[in-house]
């Protein structure tokens, strides 16, 4: 089974994982999206590649140049939703971001 790629839209229209994608360099687009990848063609995945972070909320764990990237979200009817994307700068997720995207997830769910 395959997932289709899906970005998370706001109520306004905008599309905030694309959006911080687009700040990134070419060498890190290419880096997370051939983990993105790899979880499209290979759901369902664990560890190194995906970690479960609460009921129904996972992360892509990437590993870019001397950096961290996460990217969480959620599959639902066969696609993979992605809610949030950030460079992780501390040994454990930021509940700022761990929140947000609880809340995109919920908001799905409306």
């Amino acid at each position: 089974m395959s997932l289709e790629v899906v970005f998370y839209r706001t109520e306004s229209g905008n599309e905030p994982v694309r959006e911080w994608l687009k700040g990134l360099s070419k060498q890190d687009k290419k880096a997370i999206g051939g983990d993105i990848k790899t979880i499209q063609y290979g759901w369902p995945l664990g560890m190194p590649v995906v970690r479960k972070m609460d009921h129904g909320l996972w992360e892509v764990r990437c590993r870019l140049d001397k950096r961290i990237a996460r990217i969480l979200f959620t599959v639902k009817a066969e696609q993979m939703i992605l809610l949030h994307g950030f460079i992780k700068k501390s040994q454990k997720t930021p509940q700022v971001d761990l929140q947000l995207a609880k809340d995109r997830k919920a908001n799905l769910e409306k």
